[in-house]
C-alpha cells in the first residue's frame, strides 16, 4: 500500500523526524488558508499523487505570494499529471500539499528497503540527492552507500554516523544526519514499511537536516496491525480493476499485453507470464485466484479481465493441489456461460482429479483449446492472438 507525501510526513513528524511545516488541501481557497497559517514569504505547492517525477511534470510550484499560491493550486488541481512513473495516461490531481519554503544548502538521498537475499533492511545513502536512485545506480553506483541492518539490534548510531561522515558532512551535520537516520529506521520498522525514501534529504542554510520529500510503501500483509495507516488509503490512486479484484479475494495487477492469465498461486502466475513472453506474447494481467477459488470468484475473474478492451485471449493455467481440477473445470464452465465468453480460451489443467476435470471440460459446450504442458499452453495462446 502507498500513501501520499503529506501522509508520509505525518508519520515521520509523529516520530520526531524533521520535516517542513505544511498541510494538505483540496481547493485553491484551502491552499491560501494553509499558506497564510504557515506564514513566511515563500511556499511550495505540490501535487499529491502516488508517483515520482512530479516536479518535472509541472506538479510542483515555488511561489512567493498568496495570490500565486491560489493560482498555482488552481492550475495543478484537476490536471492530469504525466510522469515517468504514471505512464502515458497520467494521474489526475485531486489534492495538494502546501509547505513552507526552505533554504537549501545541500541535497542528499536516503532510502530503506527490504533486501530479500539477506533478509535484512538495507539503508542506502547518496550524495546525489534530488536524482532518481535508479539513475545514480546506472551512472555512478559507487556513490550509493549501503548498510545492512541486523534485525536483532536495529540501526546502530555508529553505523548511521559512519554513513553520514562518508557523505562528507561536517561533524555537527553528521550527528544530526545520524539521528535522522535512526529515527527514520524506527519509523520504517514500527510501521512494517517495505520502502521509505527521502529524496531529497536536505541540509538547510542554517544547518538543519530535513526531509524535503518523503515516500512510504507498506507491506499489505501487515496492515491488520496498522488501522491508522489503512485509513490513509486513497483508492482514487489505484487501478479500479485491482480494487474490484481485491474486494472478491483475488490478487490482480493490470499489465500492458493482450493475453489474460488466470492462475492459482503467485509463483505459477509469474511463471505463466514468463513463458507467455518466451513464446512471443504479452500478458495482460497477473491474476492469482489462490488455492480455494469458488465458482463466483472465477466468474468475477473473467469479468475483470474482459473489461480490458485489448484482451484477445485468455490462458487458464491451474495446478490442482488444494484446489481440485474437477472443481476448477466446473467453475470455468459456469463462469464462461455467465460472461458469454467470445474470445479464445486456452486451458491447461494438471494435478488432483485432472482426468475428471478434463472430462468435464470435454463434455461441456465450452469453446476452448486444451493444453497439456505450460509450453504447449503458451504456444497455443500466443498463436491465437496472432503475436
Amino acid at each position: 500500500m502507498k500513501v501520499h507525501e503529506y501522509q508520509a510526513k505525518e508519520i515521520l513528524r509523529s516520530r520526531g523526524v524533521p520535516v517542513p511545516r505544511g498541510g494538505p488541501c483540496f481547493s485553491a481557497g484551502e491552499a491560501v488558508n494553509v499558506a497564510r497559517e504557515l506564514g513566511g514569504s515563500r511556499w511550495l505547492v505540490k501535487a499529491q499523487i502516488h508517483a515520482g517525477g512530479r516536479g518535472r511534470g509541472g506538479g510542483v510550484k515555488v511561489v512567493d505570494s498568496l495570490e500565486a499560491v491560489h493560482n498555482a493550486a488552481d492550475e495543478i488541481l484537476g490536471m492530469t499529471l504525466v510522469t515517468h512513473q504514471t505512464g502515458p495516461a497520467g494521474q489526475q490531481v485531486s489534492r495538494l500539499l502546501i509547505e513552507e519554503g526552505v533554504d537549501i544548502a545541500r541535497e542528499l538521498y536516503v532510502g530503506l528497503v527490504i533486501d530479500r537475499s539477506s533478509q535484512r533492511v538495507v539503508v542506502m545513502a547518496s550524495s546525489e540527492g534530488g536524482t532518481e536512485i535508479e539513475e545514480v545506480a546506472a551512472r555512478s553506483p559507487e556513490k550509493i552507500l549501503k548498510t545492512f541492518v541486523d534485525p536483532k539490534t536495529g540501526l546502530a548510531h555508529d553505523e548511521a554516523l559512519d554513513m553520514m561522515r562518508k557523505l562528507e558532512l561536517d561533524p555537527a551535520q553528521a550527528e544530526d544526519g545520524a539521528r535522522f537516520l535512526s529515527l527514520l529506521f524506527e519509523a520504517f520498522w514500527e510501521t512494517d514499511a517495505s520502502l521509505a525514501e527521502i529524496n531529497p534529504l536536505v541540509i538547510t542554510a542554517d544547518d538543519r537536516v530535513i526531509a524535503l520529500d518523503a515516500k512510504f510503501n507498506f507491506d499489505d500483509n501487515a496492515l491488520f496491525r496498522h488501522p491508522e495507516i489503512v485509513a490513509m488509503r486513497d483508492t482514487d490512486e489505484e487501478d479500479p480493476a485491482e480494487l474490484e479484484a481485491s474486494a472478491v479475494g483475488l490478487s490482480y495487477i493490470s499489465l500492458d499485453g493482450n493475453i489474460g492469465c488466470l492462475v492459482n498461486g503467485a509463483g505459477l502466475a509469474m511463471a505463466t507470464m514468463d513463458i507467455i513472453k518466451l513464446y512471443g506474447g504479452e500478458p495482460a494481467n497477473f491474476l492469482d485466484v489462490g488455492g480455494g477459488a469458488t465458482t463466483d470468484q472465477v466468474t468475477e475473474a473473467f469479468k475483470i479481465m474482459l473489461r480490458n478492451p485489448d484482451l484477445k485471449a485468455i490462458l487458464v493455467n491451474i495446478f490442482g493441489g488444494i484446489m481440485r481440477c474437477d472443481v476448477v473445470a466446473e467453475g470455468l464452465v459456469q463462469a464462461a456461460a455467465v460472461v458469454k465468453l467470445k474470445i479464445p480460451l486456452v486451458v491447461r489443467l494438471e494435478g488432483t482429479n485432472v482426468e475428471r476435470g478434463r472430462e468435464i471440460l470435454e463434455k461441456s459446450d465450452l469453446d476452448m483449446i486444451t493444453a497439456t504442458t505450460m509450453a504447449d499452453a503458451a504456444e497455443k495462446v500466443v498463436a491465437v492472438t496472432g503475436n
